[in-house]
């Protein structure tokens, strides 16, 4: 039973470092067909990320609502569920926020910012509640409901700053108060003032909580069972719908976190948007990536938000055009999903393995 856990485990890491790779070696030759240089291109980015502490550090604010986006599709994914919806969560986590931090005055900095970040997540997770009530007690699908939230959220969003915190003859909330800012100040100026925030270790706590939490607890053990089949789960006496609402209001909170530490902590604003930012979509490729693994999650936000950032250094150093990333990335997820492909290239080098150990 131990050998075979233990294949498990390292056929689970090698699957998704083999489709990284095949995913760069597809985006490589899509650069040659183009004419393009793979070998500079691939330099360029990893220039544009790791060059200068300025570069390093947006690259990390680039993977810090990644983490909580992909997070907040995977613990849903856990317990049974496709929430889609992310995107909606983390506008309305983040007008939550913007609302206290802009309101709310008088408040010293322990308190204020705390308070901000909590009412993010709070709001994220109930936003993610409707989708998790209407599963659980109608038997709506959340894959329709959680659409529908993403588009409503993105009109609530823009209604609450057009109406009630617009800054004159601008398109943008007012500025949020010192005391609700989550940013780095001394650590900002160590790396050129590049945006670094408190939310990354807040956004490092969570992935440690979610993996505690899920399988290290009698409620995490819930969520997971009824993940596997509702129907077992009903028979050994738990309660189903309860743990589909929990499960969703948990993955909310994560996403509404998102929300708030780009408000508190990058902008210190909220503008009127004519479409959704993408944070929330762009979660559950770091979540496919990541295999649903919260540790995972933290390895794929860095590949995703290394490609995302460094793209712009392909495009001025190498003359690639950014779309290429999007190929790589496309191409990478592809590969994970299609793990019969990757298998299927791994086999000449298990059966050689295995012939040498018979031997």
């Amino acid at each position: 039973m131990n050998n075979i856990l233990k294949a498990i485990t390292k056929d689970s890491f090698v699957l998704p470092i083999v489709a990284i790779i095949m995913g760069l070696i597809l985006g490589a030759i899509v650069m040659l067909i183009g004419g393009y240089n793979p070998i500079d291109a691939y330099s360029a980015l990893l220039t544009r990320v790791y060059g200068d502490p300025y570069d390093f550090g947006e690259a990390i604010r680039e993977m810090t609502p990644l983490i909580m986006t992909g997070m907040a599709f995977a613990f849903a994914a856990r317990a049974g569920l496709f929430n889609i919806g992310g995107e909606g969560q983390f506008l309305i986590g983040m007008t939550a926020a913007t609302v206290v931090a802009v309101q709310l005055h008088g408040l010293p900095a322990y308190i204020h910012a705390p308070l901000a970040i909590i009412a993010g997540a709070i709001f994220g997770g109930l936003w993610a509640a409707i989708a998790g009530f209407l599963k659980a007690v109608r038997g709506v699908n959340e894959v329709i409901s959680c659409i529908m939230l993403n588009w409503i959220g993105l009109y609530l969003a823009n209604f609450v700053i057009n109406h009630f915190m617009l800054l004159q003859g601008q398109n943008r909330s007012e500025d949020i108060q010192p005391s609700a800012s989550i940013a780095i100040m001394w650590l900002s100026e160590m790396m050129g003032n590049a945006r670094v925030h408190w939310g990354t270790a807040i956004a490092l706590a969570a992935a440690v909580f979610f993996y505690v939490f899920m399988w290290k607890t009698k409620q995490g053990y819930e969520l997971r069972a009824v993940g596997f089949n509702q129907d077992a789960s009903k028979y050994a006496g738990m309660n189903v719908n309860r743990n589909i609402v929990k499960a969703m209001f948990i993955s909310g909170m994560f996403a509404g976190l998102a929300g708030s530490f780009e408000v508190l902590g990058v902008f210190q604003y909220q503008s009127v948007m004519a479409s959704s930012p993408g944070t929330g979509f762009d979660g559950i490729a770091v979540a496919l990536i990541g295999l649903n693994n919260p540790f995972g999650i933290i390895l794929g936000s860095i590949l995703f938000g290394t490609l995302t950032y460094g793209s712009a250094g392909m495009s001025f150093s190498a003359d690639v055009p950014p779309e290429i990333v999007r190929i790589v990335i496309g191409a990478i997820i592809f590969f994970i999903a299609a793990q019969g492909i990757v298998r299927w290239v791994l086999k000449p080098f298990y059966a050689k393995r295995k012939k040498e150990k018979v031997l």
